[in-house]
């Protein structure tokens, strides 16, 4: 279930993509533990991770859709070997991650153009070496892209672009940059462009990195750039799909990179604390320190099974089967918060081990804060949550079943996914029928129990028009659905993986806790009413206690002790 890189063969893929994985783990391994910390505190920037990649066609061969593969059959756009990749990365720290995603990011508006030109030319930029970025955000408007300051003015066939990006990473070196800006002296939404920028080029200028880290993350400014027909990805309304289309395709692998970040720091804590004696006792027989470990392995647990079910989805969808949109913000949302949980669970066992320059989690306590805030902060992806729930809750269809998918195939819809709209029109399969077919599983039972809960709510005591426009009330609300949402795919998951059911019953044990936790959030709320304060306190559930279930998945806890360190 866990990523343990002394032992990884993914045999599940094709040989270039296991070889590529592979050496992408030993490129590290050999490199080693002190030169990683060392790298990280000097703050050095990652250009020999960037000249490693380049040697080996790593992002050529994972992001280079088969459009733009001239035949080769190794590159496709796979997103469950990107996924793969991603959680490595994060393994060894989101700062060797960052640079993978913001390429992806990059890569979002020229794999959705139609300009042949452009991808013929990004696909070149990879195949050189080069890495990407997502020229999105500014200074004064974070990515509100209705009121971008990057202007192009006419001039001639062309334009010339003038104004600034801030938060773009890789814009220092990045050959290919989606630039996204308006065409000066235009209306509505014809105004908006994304075009094709490269940083080399003279005009375009790096102000600083701002950011204290090794991740260069840049103020670029464009002065009086050059923009050719050529260069012109998207214009109007496509311009901004593509900008709200590419960070679906790359908020994703926000989830994995977390994954990566909590395994790998799961490792060193057992591994420290089952080894360490306080008091004439080893600090593992402390209870406490038990139920944290046990804890932070379901979290963990539950985080790989929702996020590797999502990729099926998101393989699977078409312009009729859009349920990866509901699945996507909960990636980024639920998964990158579980992160923090974990990393905040077992650095509170190690104390201040955690805070040595020599360890990994020094780092990841650091970095890992920074996940639930890209590409879109946590409350943004829960409002976007909240618009599924009507359809999600009351209104399933019948779809035929999503097969586990790490095929060697090419996943093009997600460059051609459309108008950035429909969201409530989106229909999901019945999410009843995961709950019963485990609702022998004690801790099941119980969750399945709160989310008829949230039905009760949402019928008899339906939030009123205020309420509606109340974002606080709606967040409060909007988590107890994501709880049943994330709870369905995990329990999907577990069923194809054949996952020992007491795992299974020690990760509902959690969420049966948290969604009493909401509920109490929901019940204190401002606006919340006396039928709805009702509801919500009936909810509360303690879990079902087993010991010797617990004792069974702290065996399994335990034997991650010692089961991987990095080669120092």
């Amino acid at each position: 279930m866990l990523l343990n890189p002394h032992e990884y063969d993914p045999a599940h893929f094709d040989a270039e993509t296991r070889r590529l994985l592979r050496a992408t783990i030993d490129w590290f391994e050999q490199r080693g533990k002190a030169k990683l910390t060392e790298d990280y505190h000097a703050r050095t920037f990652y250009a020999d991770f960037i000249e490693f990649a380049g040697k080996e066609g790593l992002f050529s061969t994972f992001l280079t859709p088969a459009a733009n593969a001239d035949g080769n059959p190794d590159k496709r756009w796979d997103t469950s070997r990107v996924a793969a990749l991603s959680e490595i990365l994060g393994f060894y720290g989101l700062n060797y991650w960052y640079p993978w995603q913001v390429t992806i990011l990059g890569l979002g508006p020229v794999w959705q153009s139609g300009n042949d030109v452009a991808r013929k030319r990004a696909a070149d930029a990879l195949d050189a070496g080069g890495v990407g970025a997502f020229g999105l955000s500014e200074k004064d408007h974070g990515a509100d892209i209705y009121s971008s300051d990057m202007v192009l003015t006419k001039d001639g066939d062309g334009y010339r672009a003038t104004g600034s990006k801030y938060y773009i990473g890789n814009g220092n070196v990045a050959r290919t940059v989606a630039v996204f800006g308006r065409i000066d002296g235009v209306e509505g939404p014809d105004q908006y462009v994304f075009f094709y920028a490269d940083s080399e080029h003279p005009n375009y200028h790096v102000v600083k990195n701002v950011v204290p880290s090794q991740m260069y993350v840049a103020e670029f400014r464009l002065e009086d750039y050059p923009v050719h027909a050529e260069d012109i990805l998207h214009v109007g309304a496509e311009a901004f799909s593509a900008a709200l289309n590419t960070v679906n395709i790359g908020k994703f692998n926000l989830c994995f990179g977390g994954i990566g970040m909590a395994t790998h720091s799961l490792y060193e804590a057992i591994t420290h604390a089952h080894n360490r004696v306080l008091y004439g006792n080893p600090v593992t027989d402390f209870p406490h320190v038990r139920r944290e470990f046990v804890e932070a392995y379901a979290r963990l647990t539950a985080m790989k099974l929702f996020s590797d079910r999502a990729v099926d989805y998101f393989r699977s969808a078409h312009a009729e089967d859009r349920r990866y949109l509901l699945y996507n913000p909960i990636t980024k949302m639920k998964v990158t918060t579980e992160a923090q949980k974990v990393i905040g669970l077992v650095a509170d066992v190690v104390a201040a081990k955690g805070f040595e320059a020599d360890t990994y989690l020094a780092m990841a306590k650091n970095d890992i804060d920074g996940l639930p805030k890209l590409e879109g902060t946590v409350a943004v992806n829960l409002a976007l949550i909240a618009k599924f729930m009507p359809a999600y809750l009351f209104a399933p269809q019948e779809y035929a079943p999503v097969p586990t998918r790490t095929d060697a195939a090419d996943d093009e819809f997600l460059f051609r996914q459309g108008p950035a709209r429909g969201l409530s029109k989106v229909r999901f399969h019945d999410w009843k029928a995961a709950y019963a077919q485990a609702s022998h599983i004690p801790n099941v039972a119980l969750f399945t129990e709160q989310a008829g809960a949230l039905l009760e709510l949402l019928t008899q005591a339906a939030p009123d028009e205020a309420q509606q426009a109340d974002l606080d009330f709606g967040l409060a609300l909007t988590e107890l659905f994501t709880l049943v949402v994330y709870g369905q795919l995990i329990l999907e998951q577990a069923g194809s993986t054949g996952l020992d059911e007491q795992v299974v019953d020690q990760i509902f044990a959690v969420l049966v806790q948290d969604f009493s936790v909401a509920a109490v959030d929901l019940n204190g709320k401002s606006s919340s009413t006396e039928a709805q304060q009702a509801i919500a306190l009936a909810a509360l559930r303690k879990p079902v206690v087993d010991a010797a279930r617990f004792d069974a998945v702290w065996a399994l806890v335990r034997d991650l002790s010692g089961a991987y360190a990095m080669h120092p």
